[in-house]
């Protein structure tokens, strides 16, 4: 097949218990430093990013195109594993399985590398305390769209590198500057450089914001905070905004769901960015 010869997994043996684990654990995949990816997509992503690939899988006797013979040949340090059907179908979280599923080292990113860039015109956003897999990937899509610098989590959260949120973001997840914050501390010593450094502005954003979107231009160099989807805001977040807008809303329901909010708010910060740009 032009591919190295793989290992066979016929039975539920231990590196079927640790792939397992790696899509159902976090604790597992914390423990590890690795996501268990699945989808065409979310895999090419992967791969474009550069992230380390340390496992393959497919099928026994399922033909493989020649996109999944070219992943295997372009990783042949990676495990290769050549899976049962019966226990690939377990294995997998889709009706249809992928043909290729793959395991990879989590590239991780620092707030003293993110500092260490001096970006002058920087576009960051704050995701405090998220909870909902699919708004989080969803955010990440729009982030990857609008090119946003950095998103920071703040707070007990999901779990980033679910890949329920892997597959929501159609593997934009990989190409994102992902920042976990340990405290509220530590994002007051970060703003208070970026502060000084560059003007940085932090606006907030709540449905009972004080301001309209409709009075606004949000220009980077800018920080926007999105609240968690059930509480919104912290209290001491809404203490560091320069301002909380609102978004003007026309229907019956006071509110959007927050990974539309936020992509809203980030179009109306690139569309100010681009016009900078083309000036």
């Amino acid at each position: 097949m032009g591919y190295k010869r793989p290992l066979k997994i016929s039975v539920k043996n231990a590196e079927f218990q640790i792939l397992l684990a790696l899509r159902t654990n976090r604790s597992k995949r914390s423990q590890e430093k690795e996501v268990f990816v699945e989808g065409t997509e979310g895999i090419k992503q992967l791969i474009e990013a550069g992230w380390e690939v340390t496992r393959i899988l497919y099928r026994d006797g399922v033909p493989l195109s020649h996109w999944a013979v070219s992943v295997l040949k372009k990783f042949s340090k990676a495990k290769q594993f050549e899976m049962a059907p019966d226990l690939y179908a377990e294995l997998s979280e889709k009706e249809n399985p992928s043909e290729l599923i793959v395991t990879a080292k989590i590239h991780t990113h620092s707030l003293t590398e993110l500092i260490s860039l001096k970006k002058q015109m920087p576009f960051y956003v704050l995701f405090d305390r998220p909870s909902d897999l699919g708004n989080f990937g969803s955010l990440l899509r729009s982030a990857d769209a609008f090119q946003v610098d950095a998103i920071f989590v703040l707070g007990h959260s999901i779990d980033v590198y679910d890949p329920k949120v892997i597959r929501a973001s159609l593997g934009s997840v990989f190409h994102t500057k992902l920042i976990f914050l340990e405290s509220v501390s530590q994002l007051e010593f970060f703003l208070k450089n970026e502060k000084e450094r560059c003007g940085l502005k932090v606006i907030g954003t709540d449905s009972e914001g004080s301001q309209s979107l409709r009075d606004q231009s949000l220009n980077s160099p800018i920080l926007i905070i999105l609240g968690n989807e059930a509480k919104g805001m912290s209290v001491h977040l809404q203490s560091l905004c320069n301002s909380i807008v609102n978004i003007p809303m026309l229907g019956v329901v006071n509110s959007l769901n927050v990974s539309c909010a936020g992509s809203i708010l980030l179009w109306e910060v690139a569309k100010n960015l681009d016009k900078k740009r083309s000036v």
